[in-house]
């Protein structure tokens, strides 16, 4: 089993090429990062885990130029966003950036798809919550568009773009993409659209969740082989690594605390034991 990390990457962390390079040597399999352009002090979103939002929300480096310098400084460690905010991006801006750092990286990155929690958040970008989802969709449409091989238009209700050269191309086409998110109906059409496959959060509930994910994709005329899950910022254990390759799983991502670098190394030298 193929295994990454994630971590909130933040001005007071181990530094991105710190990490990746002990990453590498020590033979994990991949660095994948969130993000949050701000977190809004006046909140009324719930935090995610309950409580008080953790600190490092409102710290993290952006996830593009963080996994620039991994890039760099490495050679075979895969990268990815776990996940990039669409729908608080520029979509022709950010096709830029996924092509770039992909074909700096040599075809390395994968985008991880969100649709996001916090609505002063996204608010602030102009975005209508309920409309996301769609808004995601569509931005993803405009960007294979900008990816295609040929000069491609595309006009949809939130955006469009004209047919256009842009280069440089992601290696191979569109980059692989997974979509996240809670297990719903909703968020198995998207990934059978337009994804490669689901990265649930923590990995709970994929005995039922994954036989339905299932379904749906073949029903999209998707090849069954084809379809990947990866369980994301997942606290291993030797029974719940076992029960993911009875599913059929063959990667995951491991959470590393928000940490400085002696926290970190600690971590990583704990989690050698599923390498």
């Amino acid at each position: 089993m193929r295994i990454a990390t994630t971590i909130f990457l933040t001005d007071e962390t181990i530094t991105p090429v710190r990490l990746a390079r002990e990453l590498e040597e020590r033979g994990f399999a991949g660095l994948w990062l969130p993000e949050h352009t701000h977190i809004p002090v006046e909140r009324t979103t719930p935090s995610p885990a309950g409580g008080e939002l953790p600190r490092e929300y409102g710290r993290t480096l952006d996830p593009f130029v963080a996994l620039g310098q991994a890039a760099a400084v490495t050679e075979r460690l895969a990268l990815g966003t776990g996940i990039t905010l669409v729908a608080q991006r520029d979509p022709i801006a950010l096709a830029k950036q996924i092509a770039t750092l992909d074909h700096l990286s040599g075809g390395r990155f994968t985008l991880g798809v969100g649709f996001g929690w916090n609505k002063e958040e996204a608010a602030d970008h102009g975005v209508e919550w309920t409309s996301r989802r769609e808004l995601v969709r569509e931005r993803m449409a405009l960007m294979r568009a900008l990816w295609a091989d040929r000069p491609t238009a595309y006009k949809g209700e939130f955006g469009s773009v004209a047919a256009s050269y842009a280069y440089p191309k992601p290696v191979g086409g569109a980059p692989r993409t997974l979509v996240g998110g809670a297990a719903g109906p909703k968020l198995f059409s998207h990934i059978a659209e337009y994804a490669h496959g689901w990265m649930p959060i923590g990995g709970r509930g994929l005995t039922e969740s994954v036989p339905l994910l299932r379904g749906v994709w073949e029903s999209a005329g998707r090849a069954p082989e084809a379809l990947e899950i990866v369980p994301y910022a997942v606290r291993p254990s030797p029974g719940k690594l076992a029960h993911y390759a009875e599913l059929g799983i063959t990667e995951l991502v491991l959470q590393l605390p928000p940490a400085g670098e002696p926290e970190v190394l600690r971590a990583l030298d704990e989690y050698a034991q599923y390498l």
